[in-house]
């Protein structure tokens, strides 16, 4: 399934902004609810309701979501920052937390 498609299955979320937090508190990254980056943030607010964060499992689901992006982001690093950090994530198996504002 492509991610347009699957991302239709998703939840919708209220909020402007995903904060993404490490084991201390300190912030790693924002997503933006806002064209461009709306796609990852309900991606990214689904997962951490499911998972309570986003850890390996949360991001391995994250990648399948993304499905032919990830593909993508394989081979271009940095062109998809947001499936960047699932990929770190399953790679590291350092969680993040998220909350939305």
């Amino acid at each position: 399934m492509k991610f347009a498609d699957t991302l239709k299955t998703l939840p919708e979320f209220s909020g402007e902004t995903l904060v993404l937090s490490d084991s201390t508190g300190a912030e790693i990254a924002t997503i933006a609810n806002a064209p461009g980056t709306a796609g990852s943030f309900r991606v990214y607010a689904y997962l951490a309701q499911e998972y309570g964060m986003i850890n390996a499992e949360a991001a391995a689901e994250g990648l399948a979501i993304f499905a032919e992006h990830t593909e993508d982001a394989s081979r271009h690093p940095g062109k998809h920052p947001n499936i960047d950090r699932l990929i770190a994530i399953l790679a590291t198996g350092v969680p993040l937390n998220a909350r939305i504002v």
